[in-house]
Protein backbone atom coordinates (compact mmCIF):
# COMPACT_ATOMS: atom_id res chain seq x y z
CA UNK A 1 0.00 0.00 0.00
CA UNK A 2 1.41 3.53 -0.72
CA UNK A 3 2.17 5.79 2.25
CA UNK A 4 0.23 9.12 1.93
CA UNK A 5 2.01 12.07 2.48
CA UNK A 6 1.23 15.51 2.94
CA UNK A 7 2.95 17.74 -0.01
CA UNK A 8 6.02 19.38 0.81
CA UNK A 9 4.54 23.04 0.60
CA UNK A 10 1.69 21.89 2.60
CA UNK A 11 3.71 20.56 5.05
CA UNK A 12 6.09 24.12 5.50
CA UNK A 13 2.83 26.37 4.85
CA UNK A 14 1.36 24.67 8.66
CA UNK A 15 4.50 25.29 10.01
CA UNK A 16 5.04 28.97 9.07
CA UNK A 17 0.99 29.21 10.20
CA UNK A 18 1.55 27.70 13.41
CA UNK A 19 5.11 29.87 14.16
CA UNK A 20 2.76 32.63 13.59
CA UNK A 21 0.87 32.94 16.98
CA UNK A 22 4.04 31.85 18.95
CA UNK A 23 5.51 35.11 20.58
CA UNK A 24 8.15 35.71 17.99
CA UNK A 25 9.29 38.38 15.89
CA UNK A 26 12.05 39.20 13.43
CA UNK A 27 13.62 42.74 13.51
CA UNK A 28 16.21 41.76 10.60
CA UNK A 29 15.64 44.01 7.96
CA UNK A 30 13.45 42.51 5.04
CA UNK A 31 15.46 40.52 2.40
CA UNK A 32 12.98 40.37 -0.46
CA UNK A 33 14.33 42.35 -3.59
CA UNK A 34 17.69 43.16 -1.19
CA UNK A 35 15.26 46.63 -0.07
CA UNK A 36 15.70 48.66 3.05
CA UNK A 37 12.22 47.69 3.78
CA UNK A 38 11.62 45.81 7.08
CA UNK A 39 8.73 44.67 9.78
CA UNK A 40 9.32 46.85 12.90
CA UNK A 41 13.49 47.48 12.03
CA UNK A 42 15.05 47.99 15.44
CA UNK A 43 18.30 46.36 15.00
CA UNK A 44 17.17 43.80 18.07
CA UNK A 45 17.61 41.00 15.67
CA UNK A 46 21.21 40.00 16.70
CA UNK A 47 23.76 36.95 16.44
CA UNK A 48 23.40 36.25 19.94
CA UNK A 49 19.20 36.24 20.03
CA UNK A 50 18.02 32.46 21.27
CA UNK A 51 16.22 30.93 18.13
CA UNK A 52 12.69 30.34 17.52
CA UNK A 53 12.61 26.22 17.60
CA UNK A 54 9.46 26.04 14.80
CA UNK A 55 11.66 28.48 12.33
CA UNK A 56 15.70 28.08 12.61
CA UNK A 57 15.48 31.51 10.40
CA UNK A 58 13.52 33.68 12.82
CA UNK A 59 15.35 35.57 15.46
CA UNK A 60 12.92 35.30 18.88
CA UNK A 61 12.20 38.93 19.66
CA UNK A 62 13.23 41.32 22.94
CA UNK A 63 14.96 37.60 23.95
CA UNK A 64 15.86 39.47 27.16
CA UNK A 65 13.63 39.12 30.45
CA UNK A 66 10.80 41.28 30.09
CA UNK A 67 9.03 43.48 32.63
CA UNK A 68 5.25 41.93 32.74
CA UNK A 69 2.61 44.22 34.92
CA UNK A 70 0.98 41.68 37.21
CA UNK A 71 -2.99 42.09 37.41
CA UNK A 72 -2.71 45.67 35.49
CA UNK A 73 -6.09 47.99 36.07
CA UNK A 74 -8.68 48.95 33.45
CA UNK A 75 -6.48 51.93 32.94
CA UNK A 76 -3.43 50.64 32.92
CA UNK A 77 -4.93 47.98 29.49
CA UNK A 78 -6.73 50.97 28.21
CA UNK A 79 -3.75 53.27 27.85
CA UNK A 80 -2.78 53.73 24.09
CA UNK A 81 0.33 55.34 22.36
CA UNK A 82 0.97 57.21 19.32
CA UNK A 83 -1.54 55.43 17.56
CA UNK A 84 -5.48 55.47 17.69
CA UNK A 85 -7.09 52.56 18.78
CA UNK A 86 -9.09 50.67 16.05
CA UNK A 87 -12.39 49.96 17.86
CA UNK A 88 -15.62 48.80 16.67
CA UNK A 89 -18.87 49.33 18.29
CA UNK A 90 -20.44 51.59 20.61
CA UNK A 91 -17.37 54.09 22.70
CA UNK A 92 -19.34 53.75 25.31
CA UNK A 93 -20.70 50.40 25.42
CA UNK A 94 -20.44 48.47 28.67
CA UNK A 95 -18.01 45.66 27.81
CA UNK A 96 -15.11 46.01 25.69
CA UNK A 97 -13.18 43.10 24.49
CA UNK A 98 -9.96 43.18 23.29
CA UNK A 99 -8.11 41.14 20.87
CA UNK A 100 -4.54 40.81 20.32
CA UNK A 101 -3.69 39.85 16.38
CA UNK A 102 -1.00 38.31 14.13
CA UNK A 103 -2.23 38.37 10.71
CA UNK A 104 -0.23 35.55 9.77
CA UNK A 105 -1.78 33.13 12.98
CA UNK A 106 -4.62 30.80 11.83
CA UNK A 107 -6.58 30.93 15.27
CA UNK A 108 -7.04 34.63 14.60
CA UNK A 109 -8.26 33.53 11.04
CA UNK A 110 -10.38 31.02 12.15
CA UNK A 111 -11.98 33.06 15.24
CA UNK A 112 -12.25 36.18 12.78
CA UNK A 113 -14.61 33.87 10.38
CA UNK A 114 -16.25 31.93 12.92
CA UNK A 115 -16.60 33.98 15.79
CA UNK A 116 -16.51 37.57 15.05
CA UNK A 117 -19.74 37.70 13.08
CA UNK A 118 -21.78 36.10 15.67
CA UNK A 119 -20.19 38.86 18.51
CA UNK A 120 -20.62 41.46 15.92
CA UNK A 121 -24.35 40.82 15.24
CA UNK A 122 -25.32 39.68 18.58
CA UNK A 123 -23.08 41.86 20.99
CA UNK A 124 -21.27 45.32 18.98
CA UNK A 125 -24.06 45.98 16.88
CA UNK A 126 -26.71 45.92 19.64
CA UNK A 127 -24.34 48.62 21.83
CA UNK A 128 -23.22 45.68 24.04
CA UNK A 129 -19.64 45.54 23.58
CA UNK A 130 -17.09 47.65 22.19
CA UNK A 131 -14.67 45.54 20.75
CA UNK A 132 -11.16 46.32 19.85
CA UNK A 133 -7.94 45.31 17.56
CA UNK A 134 -4.13 45.50 19.03
CA UNK A 135 -1.67 44.86 16.22
CA UNK A 136 0.75 41.39 17.80
CA UNK A 137 2.95 41.01 14.81
CA UNK A 138 4.60 37.57 14.96
CA UNK A 139 7.52 37.22 12.03
CA UNK A 140 8.49 39.63 9.12
CA UNK A 141 5.81 38.80 6.67
CA UNK A 142 3.06 39.72 9.55
CA UNK A 143 5.11 42.60 10.61
CA UNK A 144 5.03 44.24 6.72
CA UNK A 145 1.59 43.09 6.49
CA UNK A 146 0.78 44.97 9.38
CA UNK A 147 2.19 48.10 8.34
CA UNK A 148 -0.51 48.47 5.43
CA UNK A 149 -3.18 47.14 7.21
CA UNK A 150 -2.67 50.92 9.52
CA UNK A 151 -1.42 52.24 6.20
CA UNK A 152 -5.36 52.05 4.75
CA UNK A 153 -8.07 54.61 5.68
CA UNK A 154 -9.43 53.69 9.14
CA UNK A 155 -12.75 52.80 7.61
CA UNK A 156 -11.10 49.98 5.62
CA UNK A 157 -9.12 48.69 8.53
CA UNK A 158 -11.82 46.00 9.27
CA UNK A 159 -12.33 45.16 5.77
CA UNK A 160 -8.43 44.69 5.11
CA UNK A 161 -8.47 42.68 7.99
CA UNK A 162 -10.46 39.88 7.08
CA UNK A 163 -8.97 39.90 3.54
CA UNK A 164 -5.48 39.43 5.06
CA UNK A 165 -6.31 36.40 7.47
CA UNK A 166 -9.00 34.82 4.27
CA UNK A 167 -6.24 34.90 2.18
CA UNK A 168 -3.09 33.85 4.30
CA UNK A 169 -2.17 30.94 1.69
CA UNK A 170 -1.31 33.64 -0.75
CA UNK A 171 0.92 35.47 0.90
CA UNK A 172 2.01 34.34 3.88
CA UNK A 173 6.01 32.52 4.14
CA UNK A 174 8.62 31.97 5.80
CA UNK A 175 10.16 34.78 2.97
CA UNK A 176 8.56 38.09 2.94
CA UNK A 177 6.80 38.54 -0.28
CA UNK A 178 6.24 42.07 -0.65
CA UNK A 179 4.43 41.74 -3.96
CA UNK A 180 1.92 39.00 -2.23
CA UNK A 181 1.28 41.03 0.56
CA UNK A 182 0.39 44.58 -2.02
CA UNK A 183 -2.11 42.18 -3.74
CA UNK A 184 -4.10 41.87 -0.55
CA UNK A 185 -3.62 45.22 0.40
CA UNK A 186 -4.49 46.48 -3.33
CA UNK A 187 -7.78 45.10 -3.01
CA UNK A 188 -8.88 47.86 -0.56
CA UNK A 189 -8.08 50.62 -3.13
CA UNK A 190 -4.05 50.93 -2.12
CA UNK A 191 -1.76 52.31 -4.79
CA UNK A 192 1.94 50.65 -5.17
CA UNK A 193 3.13 53.82 -4.30
CA UNK A 194 1.57 54.19 -1.01
CA UNK A 195 2.28 50.85 -0.07
CA UNK A 196 5.86 51.20 -0.86
CA UNK A 197 5.68 54.97 1.28
CA UNK A 198 3.85 52.57 4.16
CA UNK A 199 6.93 50.60 4.59
CA UNK A 200 9.17 53.53 5.09
CA UNK A 201 6.79 55.45 7.38
CA UNK A 202 9.48 55.44 10.83
CA UNK A 203 6.64 57.33 12.69
CA UNK A 204 4.42 54.45 11.77
CA UNK A 205 6.30 51.40 12.91
CA UNK A 206 7.38 52.92 16.50
CA UNK A 207 3.52 53.35 16.48
CA UNK A 208 3.23 49.87 15.97
CA UNK A 209 5.80 48.78 17.90
CA UNK A 210 4.44 50.45 20.75
CA UNK A 211 1.07 48.99 20.61
CA UNK A 212 3.48 45.38 20.63
CA UNK A 213 5.73 45.82 23.25
CA UNK A 214 2.80 47.00 25.43
CA UNK A 215 1.19 44.53 25.08
CA UNK A 216 3.79 42.54 26.45
CA UNK A 217 4.14 44.48 29.28
CA UNK A 218 0.27 43.65 29.77
CA UNK A 219 0.94 40.19 29.78
CA UNK A 220 0.45 39.00 26.15
CA UNK A 221 2.63 36.04 25.28
CA UNK A 222 1.06 34.90 21.86
CA UNK A 223 -2.22 35.49 19.68
CA UNK A 224 -5.05 35.70 19.90
CA UNK A 225 -4.77 36.62 23.46
CA UNK A 226 -7.75 38.38 24.78
CA UNK A 227 -8.85 40.96 27.44
CA UNK A 228 -12.57 40.93 28.02
CA UNK A 229 -13.95 43.32 30.91
CA UNK A 230 -10.53 43.87 31.80
CA UNK A 231 -9.60 40.24 32.54
CA UNK A 232 -6.72 38.71 30.52
CA UNK A 233 -7.29 35.30 28.75
CA UNK A 234 -4.57 33.68 27.03
CA UNK A 235 -6.83 31.07 24.97
CA UNK A 236 -8.00 30.53 21.62
CA UNK A 237 -12.09 31.54 22.87
CA UNK A 238 -15.34 29.91 20.61
CA UNK A 239 -18.58 31.83 20.52
CA UNK A 240 -19.35 29.90 23.40
CA UNK A 241 -16.84 31.29 25.50
CA UNK A 242 -16.42 34.77 24.92
CA UNK A 243 -20.75 34.97 24.96
CA UNK A 244 -20.60 33.14 28.51
CA UNK A 245 -17.72 35.80 29.44
CA UNK A 246 -19.33 38.79 28.15
CA UNK A 247 -22.86 37.78 29.66
CA UNK A 248 -21.76 37.73 33.23
CA UNK A 249 -20.00 41.01 32.82
CA UNK A 250 -23.34 42.89 31.75
CA UNK A 251 -25.00 41.44 34.37
CA UNK A 252 -22.40 42.13 36.74
CA UNK A 253 -20.62 39.53 37.75
CA UNK A 254 -16.31 38.59 36.94
CA UNK A 255 -16.31 37.17 33.48
CA UNK A 256 -16.70 33.33 33.97
CA UNK A 257 -13.27 31.33 33.00
CA UNK A 258 -12.97 29.90 29.55
CA UNK A 259 -12.69 26.50 28.86
CA UNK A 260 -11.28 25.03 25.82
CA UNK A 261 -8.03 24.78 24.23
CA UNK A 262 -4.48 26.57 25.02
CA UNK A 263 -3.14 29.61 23.54
CA UNK A 264 -0.98 28.32 20.94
Amino acid sequence: MRSRRLPVILILWIGVALSACSNTLSLDKNPATGSTASAFDTGEGTDTAPMNPLNPNERVYNAGPRQVIENPSVAEIMKTGPLPEMSFGRPDAPVTVIKYMSLTCPYCRKFHAEVFPELKKNYIDTGKVRFILREFPIGRSSGNATIALRCAPADKYLTLYGKFLSQQGKWVSQDVRLDSIYEVAQQVGMTRAQFDSCLQDKKLIAGLKWVKDRGRTLGIIGTPNFFVDGKLVKKVLSYQDLSTMVDAALAGGAPAPAATAATR
